[in-house]
């Protein structure tokens, strides 16, 4: 699927390719409200698996990951398609999405001052801790709430299956303290694109108390898929604070601002604590900013054409 822009006289049209799945899961279709964005300014958008062997990537000025959401069972093999991109073409920079697709990097976030919730890790076969409150324990590497459970004291018996079955994944699991804030406030998502605030969405809580997440077929937790389960909202001051601190934070890293970033950060008496980062490939939920002054899809498309060294200008008519 493409769509053709027409660029300034004299000026070819940049070529960007949205790096997707297939077959493509649900939600995908979002990318499509950026790519009419970017189409109107003169911009041709293609959706491309990522693992396509007749893509052409060197064709396309940038390559930027979307819906890839099928890399999980096949990390490596997604992380070296980043490399070979390129960090010319890839947003985000491969060595970004190798960072920040495995969950050990709330550690350099914590040893970077970042406020980031008690992390223990456990490898395959080690030794389960006492637990004397209750947790969330989830695999190192994953998305979508995939094997992702709640577990108070008395359900001991279910936090150890659960860890047992990581285990015999040859998965580390890390088991971090349920913050019960989250039943109050929710996830609060801050979208950064550019190194720029976008927008905020709040997310609701929805693990299930002692036991795993259900999960759908395609092996994602099942209220993923809820449409109450993340809308459009307001993050607090101190959110806002942290989630550009953490984007300024990754762009002296990795010597880039990312092209976007997802921070999800929770509202605690302590202040605001940073529960992750997503900057590999976020759900970026552009239908529900449509009612904002400045749509979230053309924010994203402003910081496309900001990475290309592109003005954004105004956006014409659609077509």
């Amino acid at each position: 699927m493409s769509r053709a822009g027409k660029g300034s006289p004299g000026d070819a049209p940049a070529r960007v390719a949205y790096a997707t799945c297939e077959p493509r899961l649900p939600a995908w279709d979002d990318d499509l409200l950026s790519a009419e964005a970017l189409d109107r300014r003169g911009v041709e958008v293609e959706f491309v698996a990522w693992d396509d062997p007749a893509a052409e990537w060197a064709s396309f000025d940038r390559v930027v990951v979307r819906s890839t959401w099928d890399y999980g069972a096949r990390l490596d093999e997604f992380l070296a398609w980043c490399d070979r991109v390129g960090p010319e073409r890839l947003r985000n920079l491969p060595e970004l999405v190798r960072w920040n697709t495995d969950k050990r990097y709330l550690a350099e976030l914590d040893g970077a001052g970042l406020p980031v919730p008690p992390t223990m890790l456990i490898a395959p076969g080690g030794a389960v801790p006492e637990f004397h409150d209750e947790v969330v324990i989830k695999p190192l590497v994953g998305a979508g709430a995939r094997d992702t459970g709640r577990f108070g004291v008395e359900a001991r018996d279910g936090a150890v299956a659960l860890l047992e079955k990581l285990g015999q994944q040859d998965e580390i699991a890390m088991v971090q303290p349920y913050l019960h804030e989250i039943e109050r406030h929710g996830e609060t998502a801050v979208m950064v694109f550019g190194g720029e605030l976008a927008y905020a969405l709040k997310k609701r809580a929805f693990l299930p108390e002692d036991q795993a997440a259900p999960v759908a077929d395609n092996g994602v937790a099942a209220a993923m898929f809820d449409e109450s389960l993340v809308q459009l909202g307001e993050a607090d001051r101190g959110e806002v604070e942290l989630a550009l601190s953490t984007v300024a934070w990754l762009a002296r890293r990795f010597g880039q601002v990312p092209l976007f970033a997802r921070i999800d950060t929770l509202l605690t008496e302590q202040g605001p604590v940073l529960m992750e980062v997503e900057a590999t490939e976020p759900s970026l939920y552009l239908a529900q900013t449509a009612g904002l002054e400045r749509p979230g899809a053309e924010l994203f498309a402003d910081a496309v054409l900001a990475d290309l060294g592109r003005s954004a200008g105004p956006a014409g008519p659609a077509r």
